[in-house]
């Protein structure tokens, strides 16, 4: 018979500092193992966990009763369990099980929308392990700001996933229809070690697309808009599209480009995560189907690294109806995110794509991360992971980011 025993103590009441103190210090005095430990405070509640091996049973009478008395000393609560050794055994055993990371990003997150996350985690046999909040806490008070109120939990999974297209195809139809974002995510070395993101330009960075701007100066807005959308949405092909947009702009003065550059409308979120990214050593590019003349006007102001986008032919201060170079469609942004990797020598799995339309499928789809900005439909339904409920920043909750960690 053994001579050890594993013991997990449990403890709750009010927060105080010194109680993981005072309760290691008794352990240590009795030579225990740690096996295990977590902390929680919620709302001022402590809820401390510790697991703990003993090599000699004979002192775990001595070792509970002091504990007991010290919790009552302190005015918290404790619990103790016995854990056997196959039991133990059986729980280290399944920590070599696949890990994920389930993010939940809204502006509220109520206990419907979590009830209905968690169960679909339970039901591919999968368990929760922690979670955590990486939002900073909502105050209750009338003055609030409503366009900076944000929440995210993030909840760590473990075990082996059973359907993992069945489990996003959930998620996803859960973030429809329940006013959520949801990320998944396998949690490996390279979701904490993304190096590169590539962003569209039009309605991802900026809120308009300058075609359609440039189109209203030329006094063909509709016309320009209606292909913009069946382009947008899929229905016919992005260079047809584009090539027929821009010979509409002919004869429009370049003057308007700079005022339109001016004054672009630049995307909620966009600067508090431009500045967090470069501050963590992200390299940053754009890859845009839209025009170099605008990317390049960001560039300067976010300190980008990379810009592709078309080139608009000027001829006299004018405007052609023609482009120079080669378009960059949605099968070119790929080929330009592959080659970026390789410049920085970092693997796609290291590399995050952000975009709005069927042009970025391509980029989204073999980007480590791909995620769906405020997006189309048909562009939702076919990748892993989408923004609809708030700005841009909602990518720093999807690393990983805490506010309490970034907003200082």
């Amino acid at each position: 018979m053994s001579k050890s025993e594993i013991i997990l103590i449990s403890i709750s009441g009010e927060d105080k500092p010194g109680v993981t103190t005072a309760i290691t210090e008794i352990l240590g005095n009795y030579d225990a193992t740690i096996l295990d430990i977590g902390q929680a405070d919620i709302h001022h509640t402590l809820s401390l966990g510790i697991l703990f091996k003993m090599s000699d049973r004979s002192d775990s009478g001595n070792v509970l009763k002091e504990v007991l008395f010290k919790c009552s000393e302190m005015n918290v609560t404790p619990r103790f369990t016995p854990v056997d050794i196959e039991r133990y055994n059986n729980w280290v055993g399944r920590q070599g099980k696949g890990r994920y990371v389930v993010t939940i990003l809204g502006k509220e997150i109520t206990a419907h929308q979590l009830s209905k996350v968690t169960k679909a985690i339970t039901n591919q046999d999968l368990n929760i392990d922690s979670i955590k909040r990486l939002t900073g806490r909502i105050t209750l008070t009338e003055e609030v700001d409503e366009s900076n109120i944000r929440s995210c939990i993030e909840l760590s999974v473990r075990g082996e996933l059973q359907d993992k297209k069945a489990l996003s195809a959930k998620f996803m139809q859960y973030s429809a229809n329940l006013g959520i974002d949801i990320s998944f995510q396998k949690d490996d070395i390279f979701r904490r070690n993304r190096r590169l993101i590539c962003f569209d330009m039009d309605s991802t960075l900026i809120k308009t697309e300058v075609i359609d701007e440039l189109a209203d100066k030329a006094g063909v807005g509709e016309q320009v808009r209606a292909i913009t959308e069946c382009a947008m949405r899929g229905e016919i092909d992005f260079t047809e599209s584009f090539k027929q947009r821009i010979a509409l702009l002919k004869g429009l003065d370049e003057h308007v480009l700079e005022e339109i550059a001016s004054s672009l409308p630049i995307m909620d979120g966009a600067e508090r995560l431009m500045s967090i990214l470069k501050k963590c050593g992200y390299k940053i590019a754009i890859l845009s189907g839209g025009f170099s003349y605008f990317g390049l006007h960001l560039k300067k102001l976010f300190d980008v690294d990379y810009v592709y986008a078309n080139e608009l032919e000027i001829v006299n201060g004018k405007l052609t109806g023609n482009y120079v170079g080669d378009i960059v469609d949605g099968k070119r942004k790929a080929e330009l995110l592959r080659l970026i990797a390789q410049v920085e020598k970092i693997d796609l799995e290291q590399v995050i794509a952000v975009g709005d339309g069927a042009n970025d499928l391509p980029m989204l789809n073999i980007a480590g991360l791909g995620i769906a900005f405020h997006a189309k439909p048909t562009v939702k339904e076919n990748v892993q992971q989408s923004i609809s409920t708030i700005g841009l920043d909602g990518i720093l909750y999807f690393l990983g980011f805490r506010d309490i960690q970034i907003d200082l």
